[in-house]
């Protein structure tokens, strides 16, 4: 019995292929039960059309055999088989696909659902056998044939007898290292564990043998069970009808290890230029590691019921990165492996229309059930935002309308296109003011001055509100403007004409007070926006205080200073303690006092104290006097 070489490959090419294009090992087990299931396929589709062939689809079923005691796992399939010339053809030749042939071959057959498509999954079954065998019969003969090799070589065919059609795959397994036990080929749980995990919608039964104790007259005794591994079904691939909500939320929580119910199920069925079924879940809490770099966002993506990604980062854009859900297509383009996916047209087809699915199903949610929604901007609001902020407003008239931000005036969270409506068609300023709570935000003083005014403010508590509405620009043709910004002011023509003449009369005043300061102002001035508060410190520019705070709180960032302004309240008692003191030439007290007002404008805005031991010395020296 002559060895033969593989046709068409070297042995270098067939280790690149063991070792390096397949990097989980596991993944054997579901390519060898995919090529079963493509010659059931096979036999099933001839017999639909050749009359004389009998097929009860009843019948059809793969099988899974474990020899522990000689080290073997069967594959067996009642499907098509092979004669001697398919397996030389088949499996002689690496990459050489009998599906391809079978298609190409039988003209009716081009759409049928076969998963085997580059011949390449045989070969991965030497990543865990050190020897392989193939029993295999033909349904158009009555011979059978034994293709032997230990995948180095070459291999043999031989004479053999077999009683019914189909093929028995006998994998040998390699000897254990220390660094792979083989031996786990051979638990019943492992085994079961990949099915499920790969093959677990594969429309034909998987069917394995299993030793299961049993109390049978008051003794245990060990009974051979014949237990079906796969569901056969995929869920995703039923009417939504004949889907209860408790089966969604069921499958939800044991698919993606969850301990609550998804926020919302999402289904749909795509038949075009790409055909794609999907079934997807908004989770109705964040993952504990989400905001992190652990996190792998991704769906799973399937092929004919068989699972050929994890997680498909590909399907999900960024911003919708906490969707979580499995898409079957019969449409994409494989490489060589099923491992790696091409970026091909089908997939970026397929990951358009879910994008713009979630966000029609997050728009319903916003405007039918706006609990729900608020519980899943608590949970995701951050990455909507990051969308916009992360695009340098690429997404924001595709994000925009998803943004959610507390309001002063409604006390409540509100859409930017819900405060629009309410604002009269000559404004053309959305307000808003930024600090670490609802609360804090109410106590400054330029907030009160706008409220009292009657103007609405969105108040920013998240450190991303800011940098995302300054990226978007604007909304609907309106401008955003911080009411701590210099620009901020409602006071009539007249008021600033007599508050200017007073800023001119105290220049000097100002002047020197900016000397103790230093860089740390840009400016010093009396303002009239201010009611009880004796001071504030404004902006001018891009940078807010909030925005420095949260830039300087990044690592490895560099030392941002906002253009702050210290205005003083024109109308306080302070300002006439001031101009006392500047008239009296009482230099020291202008010095304590200039740091004790800055030192308290940065307190009202949250900001730290350079140096407290020094601000807190010099109120005591003053309340001493």
């Amino acid at each position: 019995m002559k060895k033969k070489e593989f046709k068409a490959e070297s042995k270098k090419i067939l280790n690149m292929m063991i070792n390096s294009i397949y990097t989980n090992k596991e993944i054997f087990l579901r390519e060898l039960i995919s090529n079963a299931s493509d010659a059931i396929d096979k036999l099933y589709y001839l017999s639909s059309t050749n009359g004389e062939l009998k097929v009860n689809k009843d019948d059809l079923e793969i099988r899974l055999e474990i020899d522990k005691d000689n080290r073997t796992l069967k594959i067996i399939d009642n499907g098509i088989g092979m004669d001697k010339v398919e397996l030389e053809n088949n499996l002689g030749t690496i990459a050489k696909s009998g599906t391809e042939l079978f298609k190409e071959s039988n003209s009716d057959a081009k759409n049928l659902e076969i998963i085997g498509q580059f011949g390449v999954g045989f070969y991965s079954s030497f990543m865990i056998a050190k020897k392989v065998e193939v029993l295999s019969r033909s349904i158009n003969g009555e011979n059978a044939y034994l293709w032997e090799s230990d995948g180095v070589d070459g291999y043999t065919i031989t004479d053999a007898s077999k009683d019914t059609n189909g093929t028995e795959i006998t994998l040998y397994l390699k000897d254990n290292t220390d660094d792979i036990n083989y031996d786990d080929y051979l638990d019943n749980y492992t085994i079961e564990r990949i099915v499920k995990k790969y093959s677990d919608y594969i429309k034909y039964p998987i069917k394995m043998d299993v030793e299961e104790e049993k109390e049978k007259t008051k003794k245990k005794e060990t009974i051979i069970e014949t237990k079906t591994l796969n569901s056969m079904i995929p869920i995703w691939k039923k009417k939504p009808k004949d889907v209860t909500e408790e089966e969604y939320h069921d499958f939800y929580i044991d698919k993606f290890y969850d301990y609550e119910h998804p926020l919302k199920v999402i289904t749909s069925s795509v038949e075009g230029l790409t055909s794609y079924n999907a079934l997807l879940f908004i989770p109705s809490h964040a993952p504990f590691n989400y905001y992190t770099k652990e996190y792998e966002k991704g769906l799973m993506l399937y092929s004919k019921g068989v699972m050929i990604m994890d997680k498909c980062a590909d399907l999900l854009p960024d911003y919708f990165s906490f969707v979580k859900g499995i898409v079957d297509s019969e449409d994409i383009s494989l490489n060589i492996s099923r491992e790696t996916m091409q970026e091909d047209k089908q997939i970026k087809l397929i990951a358009k229309s879910l994008e713009t699915k979630i966000k029609k199903e997050l728009e319903n949610m916003l405007k039918e059930n706006r609990e729900d929604y608020e519980k899943f901007y608590e949970a995701f609001g951050e990455q909507i935002k990051y969308g916009i902020y992360s695009s340098y407003g690429m997404n924001k008239e595709l994000l925009q309308d998803l943004l959610l931000f507390y309001s002063s005036s409604e006390e409540k969270l509100v859409t930017l296109d819900e405060y629009v409506s309410r604002m009269d068609k000559n404004d053309k300023i959305i307000y808003y003011a930024s600090g670490e709570t609802v609360d804090k935000i109410k106590l400054l003083p330029s907030v009160e001055e706008a409220l009292a005014k009657g103007c609405e403010v969105l108040f920013f508590t998240n450190y991303l509100d800011e940098f995302v509405i300054k990226t978007m620009g604007g909304y609907k043709e309106k401008n955003f403007m911080n009411v701590n910004d210099s620009n901020f002011d409602l006071s009539t023509e007249e008021e600033k004409k007599e508050l200017e003449k007073k800023n001119e009369e105290a220049k000097d005043l100002f002047n020197s007070m900016k000397e103790i300061l230093g860089d740390s102002v840009k400016e010093i001035r009396y303002t009239n926006k201010l009611k009880n508060h004796p001071v504030c410190l404004i902006t001018e520019g891009d940078v807010s205080l909030e925005m420095e705070k949260v830039l300087n709180a990044m690592p490895n960032s560099e030392n941002v200073k906002a253009n702050k302004i210290l205005e003083i309240n024109e109308n306080h008692p302070i300002s006439k303690k001031l101009k006392s003191l500047y008239e009296e030439k009482k230099i020291d007290e202008i010095k304590q006092y200039t740091k004790i007002l800055y030192a308290e404008a940065r307190l009202i805005e949250g900001m730290s104290i350079e140096n407290p031991t020094e601000i807190t010395n010099l109120i005591c020296d003053i309340m001493s006097k």
